[in-house]
């Protein structure tokens, strides 16, 4: 199968070609003019990805296309065929404006109509069980927000190596990046995670759960904007905050220096391990395995940091990295070879 595999960013586009599994080509189209028509956006970056493949000597005959997804309503995890509606959605109906939002346009538009275009596992991928909704208050429900695709691929790729049915595994999933996902996946569902964006550990940049009544005393302070405190919790905390960078090679490196900068590398470790053990706990103790993903565990230091928390819980398995654009080939690839039929996308029916 010939699949090309799209995910958009601010400012950039990274796209892969696959024949099957197998990497042919990869690329980051650098996008240098401000556009805000989302109209002329797409147009240009599909443009740009043809000029692109055309100069990699990449023919356009691909048996699918795979986008990354955007924020969509809340939904089943799985592959999803993208179709108008759909794209009317991320245009003009998403929570949030965000650059993924563009990927399946995109992929419509290079199509034309003739080629199927897939999402596979958004952010918004809801499974929680309804103990895992109630917050505290019934005004503010918990959400299910989630690095999915990532945390779905290693979960696939754990049961293959274990030669198991992910269907049959109870596992916890830790994705471990900028943002900090911790997910307990029980037989295929991910019935719990923290929403990375502003729940769990603090993570490179963010700050993870907070004491509420200090937070809200901050909001009415009349130090900070709105937007000024959402950017001191979400961009500028967490290790940033503590150390000034939110590398965590050079915050490990300060740690070997400085017992304060060693505090803050041991209580991120700390908090990881204590949702991953909460997690457990939620399972009655019956895991499989754990895995510990994302960017953060290729970092044996710091993932043995974790390990002596959470060790004798279950199976510790490492699956490092993102690998987000072959995930998603895969998953359109899955469809292709008949393994997982496509869904389709209601927006009543999502929400």
């Amino acid at each position: 199968m010939k699949i090309l595999a799209i995910n958009p960013g601010s400012t950039s586009t990274k796209i892969a070609v696959f024949n099957d599994e197998e990497e042919i080509v990869r690329g980051s189209i650098q996008h240098f003019s401000s556009r805000n028509d989302r109209s002329q956006d797409i147009q240009v970056r599909a443009e740009e990805i043809l000029s692109f493949l055309k100069e990699s000597s990449i023919s356009f005959d691909f048996d699918a296309i795979a986008c990354r997804g955007g924020i969509l309503p809340p939904m089943e995890s799985g592959t999803y065929l993208v179709d108008d509606k759909m794209v009317d959605f991320l245009l003009h109906r998403a929570a949030i404006d965000h650059p993924s939002n563009l990927a399946a346009p995109i992929g419509l538009r290079l199509s034309e109509g003739k080629i199927p275009v897939f999402i596979t596992d958004p952010i918004s991928v809801d499974e929680l069980c309804e103990e895992a909704r109630l917050s505290g208050l019934p005004q503010l429900p918990r959400i299910s927000r989630l690095h999915a695709l990532n945390m779905k691929a290693a979960a696939r790729q754990i049961a293959f190596d274990l030669g198991r049915d992910v269907r049959n595994l109870n596992l916890v999933i830790a994705h471990l990046g900028g943002g900090i996902s911790v997910g307990l996946q029980l037989r295929g569902k991910m019935v719990d995670v923290n929403n990375a964006t502003d729940e769990g550990p603090f993570s490179p940049n963010r700050t993870g759960e907070l004491p509420v009544g200090d937070v809200v005393e901050k909001c009415f302070s009349g130090e900070y904007s709105e937007r000024e405190l959402l950017n001191r919790y979400l961009k500028y905390g967490g290790l940033l905050a503590y150390l000034g960078t939110d590398d965590l090679r050079k915050a490990l490196e300060f740690a070997k220096e400085d017992d304060d900068a060693a505090l803050v590398v041991d209580a991120m470790a700390y908090q990881i391990g204590k949702e991953i053990g909460g997690m457990v706990a939620v399972a009655g103790g019956s895991i499989d395995a754990i895995v510990l993903t994302g960017g953060m565990a290729y970092n044996t230091e710091f993932v043995q940091k974790i390990k002596e928390y959470i060790g004798k819980f279950a199976l510790v398995v490492i699956e490092p990295g993102e690998n987000e654009l072959l995930s998603l080939a895969l998953g359109a690839k899955r469809v292709l070879e008949g393994t997982e039929k496509a869904r389709t996308f209601d927006p009543e029916v999502a929400m």
